[in-house]
């Protein structure tokens, strides 16, 4: 089995029907009728529908444990897929909204970290995400609580929502803040907009990665500056074939961005949601070993985790 990394997964977006179903019981919740289809997966049929299955299934999240049990399973379920090295997004938004205390949402998340790491020897970190249709200042916010309250395995600061909302420049203070404190930075662009939006993201945001990025494709002179700096994609084409962006692998970016020298990593997103796995991305990817052990190499080199274990972890690949 090839060892694999893996770079962009959304902590709730990674709940599978089977733990969603526990923690309600658990949590003495009805569940939304119509969440499920026959065949037990969730059920939406467009992105607006994705949403809002998205934000039903994280009504069973109620306490700070229940946070910790969603990053525990999903990091054993990566690893018995050959994951050595997951970095998560986790937005304190969620938790906040629910009353959770800071500091008790981020023991939950190092317990299921730890957790993992002793039964499957998987090394999971965290990249602390604002949401950026919900505005510039509270993405500030969110930026300040993390430089001030630091935790060993939150290693870098991120941005998802909705690219039509704002513009990269617009959050600039809160990544130059992330950045200056030793926080590495990523942001989603190139998902749904074109490779202006991917273009803003490396003029105006001290980022080495980009969330998603696949519409460089489009742009050869993105995809040549891409590769000359070295920016990383975190390509999700599961997602990207589930939302309708591509028809399927076969028209998907993917080879061409490796063609034209753009580095790449493959991700899974919010798996359940698009009938995907890490594993599977790997499977499917239309490459041969040395090319995917390339991509791992590759998703190691830009995680955002101590040079310390970066270089344990190549030595795994390596063999």
């Amino acid at each position: 089995m090839i060892p694999k990394a893996e770079l962009h997964c959304h902590l709730e977006g990674s709940i599978a029907p089977s733990l969603a179903r526990e923690l309600a019981a658990r949590n003495g919740i009805d569940l939304p009728h119509g969440l499920f289809g026959p065949d037990g997966h969730y059920v939406w049929n467009d992105f607006l529908s994705f949403l809002s299955a998205y934000d039903r299934v994280c009504t069973v999240l109620r306490h700070a444990r229940d946070f910790g049990d969603v990053l525990y399973t999903y990091l054993a379920g990566a690893a018995r897929e050959g994951a050595v090295y997951v970095e998560l997004f986790c937005s304190p938004e969620r938790p906040a909204a629910l009353g959770i205390p800071y500091t008790a949402w981020l023991e939950a998340l190092e317990e299921g970290i730890d957790r993992a790491r002793a039964e499957f020897g998987i090394e999971g970190r965290i990249i602390v995400v604002c949401i950026r249709h919900l505005g510039p200042e509270r993405a500030l916010a969110i930026t300040r609580k993390m430089v001030a309250e630091p935790h060993r395995y939150i290693v870098g600061f991120g941005m998802g929502g909705d690219e039509a909302k704002f513009v990269p420049a617009d959050f600039a203070p809160a990544f130059r803040m992330a950045h200056e404190n030793g926080f590495g930075c990523t942001v989603h662009a190139g998902e749904v907009l074109g490779p202006e939006s991917v273009w803003a993201a490396i003029r105006d945001l001290p980022v080495t990665r980009i969330g998603h990025g696949v519409r460089s494709a489009d742009d050869p002179a993105l995809m040549a500056e891409l590769g000359r700096r070295g920016v990383v994609l975190e390509v999700c084409p599961g997602s990207n074939i589930a939302l309708g962006l591509y028809r399927d692998r076969a028209s998907h970016p993917l080879h061409r961005l490796i063609a034209a020298g753009v580095p790449v990593t493959l991700n899974s997103d919010d798996p359940p949601f698009f009938h995907t796995t890490l594993g599977k991305e790997y499977d499917e990817a239309g490459l041969d070993g040395p090319a995917l052990r390339l991509i791992a190499r590759t998703a190691i080199e830009a995680s955002f985790a101590d040079d310390a274990t970066k270089r344990k972890l190549l030595m795994g690949i390596e063999r």
